[in-house]
């Protein structure tokens, strides 16, 4: 494949504080980077760089990783507008509607399912995300589950099996005969598909006992586990999640001093995801406390027909800044070093020899702008593996 050099960046996040201002983040001011085979093969001062076979000009933009999405329910059909105003009126939000999006989506054909991720998969990458995880959960039976989870990976190798995610209406009162289908059938075809599990732990969801129960048995089936835990209240979420030790417990909205202090000892991500806060009224989680604490964060758009119909990893960025007082610079961060932590990968989140060369160009010269400019069109072009996959914005 030929090489390209990208030349003439104003500002150069590459996420390894090795590197230019010494800071978390990386940054080298005039800068350049060299692509090849899909992957960084240098990065310095533009200055420096060495010849490659095309040269783009970048104008003085800045350029980031490609954000890293680590938390979505990717496919699904159906919305709930309605949920959404109703909530916007003050009615509460329960998790109750989970059961509307299972009835659209069983009602869905998988062309149809496949056209409504692929547009959405096309949003996301114009507002600069190159990874995403994507979830099942809104199947919900042996068939359901795996339908997802197939539709899922003509996307994305993070595939998430989630079938405990809610009880459907088949088995109301039964909800033991569920998680033996869960933990059994289910489990069985959606393993070939999926390499983590996922539960909903929280007060009205799955309880800690039953949450164990999920995940341990997706563990021994050779799947990592993941935790939606801490959402709606107090809960053993996220403490279950160090225990097992779980990529991430994303949510993170009610914690404890005794949660911090578990998950700041380990190797468990805690994932924030200001959007579902956001689109249900709810209190955002303490970032600033978080991080104070030395506990790993990440930031995701928790894409969902429900609670966060969000695409966009910059309003994410935006609304950790104002309403949960990170810094600019943190939130980046979290958004796409922190979200390569949470999947467990360190080809992606940086920008450094041998990372693969998933890159957003900023129509600004900073990173701060994505914050500073919320609503913006700010990616200019981005980049995966290597290729561009959104072209330069026209004007």
């Amino acid at each position: 494949m030929p090489s390209t050099l990208i030349t003439e960046i104003g500002e150069l996040v590459t996420n390894d504080p090795s590197l230019g201002d010494g800071s978390a983040l990386g940054i080298l001011h005039d800068a350049a980077l060299v692509i090849e085979n899909g992957h960084v093969a240098w990065v310095g001062d533009s200055a420096d760089a060495p010849a490659a076979d095309e040269r783009i000009d970048a104008g003085g933009r800045a350029a980031i990783p490609g954000f890293v999405d680590s938390h979505t329910h990717l496919v699904f059909a159906g919305d709930r507008a309605g949920e959404f105003a109703a909530r916007m009126t003050g009615e509460p939000y329960t998790g109750g509607g989970i059961r509307t999006t299972v009835v659209a989506t069983r009602a869905a054909t998988d062309d149809e399912l496949r056209a409504l991720a692929r547009a959405r998969v096309r949003e996301m990458a114009a507002s600069g995300t190159t990874t995403i995880e994507a979830k099942s959960g809104y199947g919900l039976s042996v068939a359901g589950e795996a339908r997802i989870l197939r539709l899922s990976r003509e996307f994305t190798p993070e595939t998430t099996f989630l079938g405990a995610h809610a009880v459907p209406p088949e088995f109301e009162g039964d909800r033991d005969g569920y998680l033996a289908l869960v933990c059994g059938a289910m489990l069985e075809a959606c393993v070939p598909l999926a390499r983590w599990v996922d539960v909903f732990c929280d007060p009205r969801a799955f309880s800690e006992d039953e949450s164990r129960r999920v995940l341990r048995a997706g563990m021994t089936a050779g799947l990592l586990p993941r935790v939606h835990g801490n959402q709606l209240g107090h809960g053993p979420g996220a403490q279950l999640a160090v225990e097992l030790g779980a990529a991430s417990v994303d949510h993170c909205t009610y914690l404890s001093n005794d949660d911090i202090a578990a998950l700041a000892g380990s190797d468990t991500v805690a994932t924030l995801l200001p959007g579902a806060d956001f689109s249900t009224r709810s209190p955002y989680p303490d970032a600033r406390r978080l991080i104070d604490a030395g506990v790993s964060v990440a930031l995701a758009t928790d894409c969902n027909p429900g609670t966060s119909f969000i695409t966009s990893m910059p309003l994410v960025i935006a609304l950790a800044v104002r309403e949960m007082r990170m810094t600019p610079a943190e939130a980046l961060h979290a958004a796409t070093a922190g979200g390569a932590a949470a999947l467990r990968r360190g080809d992606i989140g940086r920008l450094v020899p041998g990372a693969r060369a998933d890159i957003a160009l900023l129509d600004a010269p900073s990173h701060a702008h994505l914050a500073y400019r919320p609503g913006g069109r700010l990616v200019w072009q981005t980049w995966k593996d290597g290729g561009r996959v959104v072209p330069a914005c026209s004007g």
